[in-house]
């Protein structure tokens, strides 16, 4: 039994885009050894071997050249991130053994909430400052890891400006959990959040993020919560279920300026792919209306029934019905890759998306 995207390619279809990805090899760099989840200390599910598999699925399917990004200026990524984070980020592990931090890996212990509202300078209380779980680890790799992740996602949204019509970035780790000046879920930096950024300021141009993974983009929402140029839309289990649970809920539309340009659609255990395709086209129309110039897709497959991080019910058929979907708007489309830890079925679902995009 062939995969989607190779029974595509052997029944010749035509692929009418060809899909440039940017992968960089930094990302084997972050490996933690574990993370606390639901009150287990477990392997990451955020791996390389993630990476790999994807990587062989789309050199295997064909669909167009693989390069490494380009190494762009760090002021794109400070328009995004807050100059004391990035900070921590690259040097919080050094300080973080020098002060007697185990150093397997930076994890934080104690975490700053509500009315404990004090900054600590110390290396072994600042993880808990500026972390929101328990998932997101530092190792020394981190930082180039995450750092090349960023770079994949601006290198594609380079070639969108220079008039390609599509691009994937091949992102690891993920991005769409990372807030200005916070990581969880996997996310150090918000890769999605800055290749909007960059298309946005470049030229001066409306932009719409999506985010069709399973877990609400809580992290792209608060960086463009005020904001009227970029349009956040979401499809995701709702928070009253799932994680990240604080956020993420329908009524959330937006702030001050950019009141009405922030769209959540919660959606509940097992949605199927029609059930999904559904509310996907209610979120193209309003994505159709802001008519934005570019469109960044927070792409995210861990909306299969398999994944062991979710809870919905779509089967691989679903995710060339979603690129087909999200082509019909005819935007210069930018896939950055977020979750999906189903790995038996990850390549045939990220290529099966992307696969429907390009035809």
């Amino acid at each position: 039994k062939l995969p989607l995207y190779l029974w595509y390619t052997c029944a010749g279809l035509a692929l009418e885009k060809h899909m440039h990805t940017f992968y960089s090899p930094d990302s084997a760099l972050h490996n933690p050894p574990f993370e606390l989840i639901e009150g287990q200390m477990v392997p990451p599910h955020e791996s390389q071997r993630r990476v790999e598999i994807i990587f062989d699925a789309l050199a295997a399917a064909q669909l167009g050249p693989l390069h490494t990004p380009e190494q762009f200026d760090d002021r794109h990524i400070a328009a995004v991130h807050s100059a004391d984070y990035l900070e921590h980020l690259q040097t919080i592990y050094a300080r973080w053994v020098e002060a007697g931090g185990h150093p397997a890996a930076v994890l934080a212990d104690t975490l700053q909430v509500r009315w404990m509202n004090r900054f600590s300078r110390s290396p072994l209380a600042l993880p808990g400052y500026y972390a929101y779980d328990m998932s997101s680890a530092i190792v020394p790799g981190t930082w180039r890891a995450a750092r090349g992740a960023a770079d994949c996602a601006l290198s594609g949204a380079a070639l969108l400006l220079a008039g390609e019509q599509s691009a994937y970035a091949l992102c690891r780790p993920p991005g769409h959990h990372a807030g200005r000046d916070l990581h969880g879920g996997y996310c150090y930096l918000n890769n999605a959040a800055i290749a909007a950024e960059f298309l946005a300021t470049s030229g001066q141009e409306r932009v719409t993020i999506l985010d069709i993974d399973f877990h609400h983009g809580n992290g792209t929402q608060q960086i463009f919560y005020e904001r009227a140029d970029v349009l956040t839309v979401s499809l995701h289990g709702d928070p009253d279920r799932v994680y990240p649970y604080f956020l993420g809920y329908a009524d959330e539309r937006g702030a001050g300026a950019g009141e009405n340009a922030n769209m959540n659609i919660p959606l509940p255990k097992d949605t199927t792919n029609d059930a999904f395709l559904a509310a996907l086209a209610g979120a193209l129309e309003r994505i159709a209306q802001f008519n934005p110039r570019y469109l960044v897709v927070s792409a995210g497959v861990d909306t299969f029934g398999g994944d062991p991080l979710g809870d919905f019910a779509l089967t691989s058929a679903a995710y060339p019905r979603i690129g087909a979907a999200i082509a019909a708007g005819g935007l210069p489309t930018l896939f950055v890759q977020e979750g999906g830890y189903a790995v038996g079925a990850l390549g045939t679902n990220v290529v099966g998306l992307l696969t429907g995009f390009a035809a």
